[in-house]
């Protein structure tokens, strides 16, 4: 390959460096610290669910599922992974 052959990868070199630093790397740690934030929930954790419920964690369930209570005595099944943000943590005891 001559030189003006390799000129002609530079530029597509590095749009790639650019969209990896500004698109790719940090949705990558967005997942990351996600499933590090859904790892950690535990029972009596206040959280938000994609869908805007609000409720405590009455337990955590094999299989990456939780029981949330919304309501005095009622509570919902859901999947860890759609809990989007964690409001309080309770104190280990």
């Amino acid at each position: 390959m001559d030189s003006k052959a390799i000129g002609q990868f530079i530029p597509l070199i590095l749009i790639f460096v650019i969209f990896y630093f500004l698109l790719i790397r940090p949705q990558q740690r967005k997942v990351k610290d996600h499933k590090a934030m859904i790892d950690a929930v535990g029972r009596g954790d206040t959280v938000v669910t994609g869908g805007g419920l609000i409720g405590k964690v009455v337990r955590v369930l094999e299989d990456d599922k939780a029981e949330l209570e919304i309501a005095d005595n009622i509570t919902i099944k859901i999947i860890k992974s759609s809990i989007s943000a964690v409001l309080s943590k309770t104190e280990p005891k």
